[in-house]
């Protein structure tokens, strides 16, 4: 079981075969693309179309938690003095989305009620590689043990 939700998402990518490692906040040193990337610690907010309050000790309080995926490629490899030839794998950013979307996440510690795809960006970056951003949004049970000092 994950640990978190960046580790749970990891763990439905590496399940799917995509035959690309994933890592959470950032590739190893050296890493070679495509990879991909689960970012957590972005903004997680109470829930407010579901049921539970922060004043009832006894609610469960649902929150709406926000990941981004990276998609790190590639885009083009140099075959001749003037020509070149697309490396990057086209649709396999909307084949993460889609795999996502709308699943549970069963290795969350957390009860997850909703995994929403809220958009895909595409991003050239140096270097010759381009960046898919992917933004998710899990409906899922707020842990005693996230707020409740150690």
């Amino acid at each position: 079981m994950a640990a978190t939700t960046a580790g749970a998402i990891k763990a439905r990518l590496e399940t799917l075969g995509f035959g690309v490692p994933v890592f959470r906040d950032g590739p190893r040193e050296g890493q070679a693309e495509p990879f991909i990337v689960v970012q957590e610690g972005l903004p997680a907010a109470r829930d407010l179309r579901a049921s539970g309050d922060f004043g009832d000790p006894d609610a469960t309080i649902e929150i709406a938690e926000t990941v981004v995926v990276d998609l790190v490629q590639q885009a083009r490899v140099k075959t001749g003095a003037r020509t070149t030839k697309v490396t990057e794998r086209y649709g396999l950013a909307e084949a993460i989305a889609h795999a996502l979307h709308g699943c549970t996440l069963p290795d969350h510690p957390a009860r997850v009620t909703a995994v929403t795809v809220q958009d895909i960006d595409r991003i050239p970056i140096e270097e010759n590689r381009v960046r898919h951003s992917i933004t998710v949004q899990i409906r899922r049970a707020l842990l005693a043990a996230e707020v409740t000092p150690a």
